[in-house]
C-alpha cells in the first residue's frame, strides 16, 4: 500500500516534456505568431514608418517627418468630411443597429412562435459581405430603377437616395446596419441563453417587475458580451469601406477614412507616405476607442 501511494506521488507531479514534444510546441506557437508578424505586425510598423516619408512605391524614400500630418489637417479637404463620416458611423451602429440588435435577442428568448425562422432571417444579412449588401442597396435605393422609388410611385421626380449627399449617408448606415443588426442580435442571445434562471426568479420573488430585472440583473451578467460587442462595433464603423465602394467609390457624400487611404496608395497619386499617414491616424482612433472602452468594462469588472 505505502509503494502505491508513493508512485501515485510520483505520478501527479509535474510533467517533463521531451525534446519532440517542445519541438510541436514549438511548431505550432511559432507558425501563428510568425504569420501575425509578418501579417499583421509587419505592415503596422512599415505603414507608420512610412507616414513620415515622401514615397511614390518606385522612387526613393524621402523623410518629410511630420509634414503629411500637417497637411492632412491642414490642407487636405476631404479628410474632415471623412472623419465626421466615421464617426457617424460608429455612433450610428453604436447607438441605434446595436441597442436594436438587443432588443431582438430579448423578444426572441422569450420563445416566440417561429423563432427559429425568425433567427434566421435576421442573421442571413450576416453572411453577406459588406460589398454585397452595398450592391444590394443599389438595387433597392437606385435614382432610375430602384425598387423604394417604384414602389412609393415617385417615377416623375424619383429621389436621388445614393446621389444625394445629404441623403446617401443615411441610406448607406442602414444598409450596414441591417447587416450589424443580426450579428449583435446572435451574440446577445447567446448570452441571454447562459443566463441563470434562478436570478430572473430570485428577483422575481424580490418583487422586480421584467424591466427592472433586465436592466438590474441580466443585463450585468451580460458583460463579457458587451465588451465583444462594443469591441466588433467599433472594429465594424472604423474599417467600412466596400459598401460605399460599391456604390459610388466612396465619393458624394459617402467619405471615409479607409477609401482616401486606398486612393492615395493605390490610385493615381501614389502617395503611399501620405496614403500611410492616413492609415495611423485610423489607426489611432481605432486602438483609442478600443483601449478606452476594454479599461473601462475591466475597472467595473474589478468594482464588482
Amino acid at each position: 500500500m505505502p509503494h502505491t501511494t508513493a508512485r501515485r506521488a510520483r505520478r501527479r507531479g509535474p510533467r517533463k516534456f521531451s525534446s519532440r514534444d517542445l519541438a510541436v510546441i514549438g511548431v505550432l506557437l511559432g507558425i501563428p505568431v510568425l504569420l501575425d508578424l509578418t501579417l499583421i505586425w509587419g505592415p503596422t510598423l512599415a505603414s507608420i514608418g512610412l507616414s513620415f516619408t515622401s514615397w511614390d512605391g518606385i522612387g526613393d524614400i524621402h523623410w518629410v517627418g511630420v509634414d503629411n500630418y500637417r497637411t492632412l489637417f491642414n490642407d487636405y479637404p476631404p479628410f474632415w468630411p471623412a472623419a465626421r463620416n466615421n464617426l457617424l458611423w460608429l455612433a450610428f451602429l453604436g447607438f441605434v443597429a446595436t441597442p436594436f440588435g438587443l432588443l431582438l435577442a430579448v423578444l426572441l428568448d422569450r420563445g416566440v412562435r417561429f423563432s427559429r425562422f425568425y433567427q434566421s432571417t435576421l442573421y442571413m444579412p450576416v453572411v453577406l459581405s459588406l460589398a454585397i449588401v452595398g450592391f444590394i442597396a443599389q438595387l433597392v435605393f437606385s435614382r432610375d430603377q430602384g425598387v423604394l422609388n417604384a414602389i412609393i410611385g415617385n417615377t416623375d421626380d424619383p429621389v436621388d437616395w445614393l446621389g444625394d449627399p445629404d441623403l446617401n449617408i443615411w441610406v448607406v448606415l442602414l444598409a450596414a446596419a441591417w447587416r450589424h443588426t443580426g450579428y449583435v442580435m446572435i451574440l446577445y442571445l447567446a448570452g441571454l441563453k447562459s443566463v441563470d434562471p434562478s436570478l430572473k426568479e430570485a428577483a422575481a420573488l424580490d418583487g422586480a417587475n421584467e424591466r427592472q430585472t433586465f436592466f438590474r440583473v441580466v443585463l450585468p451578467t451580460l458583460r463579457p458580451v458587451n465588451v465583444i460587442v462594443g469591441v466588433i462595433t467599433v472594429i465594424e464603423a472604423l474599417r467600412a469601406f466596400d459598401i460605399v465602394y460599391a456604390i459610388n467609390h466612396g465619393r458624394n457624400g459617402l467619405e471615409l477614412l479607409s477609401v482616401l487611404v486606398t486612393d492615395n496608395i493605390i490610385g493615381e497619386a501614389s502617395r503611399i507616405g501620405f496614403g500611410s499617414a492616413i492609415a495611423v491616424v485610423l489607426l489611432t482612433v481605432s486602438l483609442g476607442f478600443i483601449v478606452t472602452y476594454l479599461v473601462q468594462e475591466l475597472r467595473g469588472e474589478k468594482k464588482r
